[in-house]
């Protein structure tokens, strides 16, 4: 009996720690935060799908055309926009900030509109990596202000229908920046159709281009900026008919993106 009892005395000891260092387990250790990996690339959508494609347009805006449409020069194209709507066509718009705070009534308007959707084309159309076609580069280790940025002039203009989609001025981009814009939580679209219509005077090359390369699942890049892409309005009044007359739908980016989920 007495053993039983000393054995007990030393039990409980051990367990309140009698007389010496405390054995109470330490607390556990935080779990580290689980890191953000890069945004994903979206191209062009399933090649062996539906015949979809998306026709996207840009709404450009740099400080220097800013400059210039304060003096008169449009960059907007509300011919276009009438257009698309006449034809019924689904349309992305990749808007950037600059120009939603130029233009914050057309803004709303596409954002309004379920026949758009409206994403994220930086907010001064600066480059992510260098060099990209003559653009000026955003600073080092900005680039998520940059396209947070944007989505404020969105905000500012009453834009409704916003997609977390994010295309980078020129397409340019390197591995790092896609790590940086993780926590934006975008994914970047890109495209496998050049249009051609920047600073294209004429609308018949730039349909027979589009016409020429387009394929099931195809993003279409084109640009909504009246004086950097007159001929734009003409070429769509060409494609959309024989696009839909091959036999394809015309679908916004989130329709493709959707279609390869």
């Amino acid at each position: 009996m007495l053993r039983v009892t000393v054995l007990a005395v030393l039990l409980s000891c051990v367990l309140a720690g009698c007389g010496g260092e405390s054995h109470t387990p330490p607390p556990p250790s935080p779990s580290p935060t689980p890191s953000i990996g890069p945004v994903p690339v979206f191209t062009h959508g399933k090649r062996d799908g539906p015949k979809r494609v998306a026709l996207t347009f840009d709404a450009d805006m740099t400080v220097d055309q800013r400059a210039r449409a304060a003096r008169g020069e449009r960059f907007d194209n509300p011919a276009l926009i009438a257009t698309l709507r006449r034809l019924k066509v689904p349309a992305t718009i990749f808007m950037t900030g600059m120009w939603a705070d130029q233009y914050p009534a057309e803004a709303k308007s596409l954002g309004d509109d379920p026949l758009f959707e409206v994403g994220n084309h930086s907010y001064t159309h600066h480059a992510f990596s260098a060099p990209c076609f003559g653009l000026p580069a955003v600073a080092p280790g900005t680039a998520r202000a940059d396209v947070e940025r944007a989505f404020d002039a969105f905000r500012r203009a009453g834009v409704a229908r916003t997609v977390p989609y994010f295309r980078f001025p020129g397409g340019c981009h390197t591995d790092a920046v896609l790590r940086e814009l993780g926590p934006t939580r975008v994914t970047a679209v890109q495209w496998d159709v050049v249009s051609g219509d920047a600073f294209a005077e004429q609308a018949g090359p730039v349909a027979a281009e589009v016409l020429d390369k387009v394929r099931p699942g195809s993003v279409v890049v084109m640009h909504c900026t009246r004086s950097a892409a007159p001929a734009t309005e003409e070429a769509v009044r060409q494609i959309v008919p024989q696009l839909r007359a091959r036999g394809y739908e015309l679908v916004r980016v989130s329709e493709l993106i959707r279609d390869g989920s």
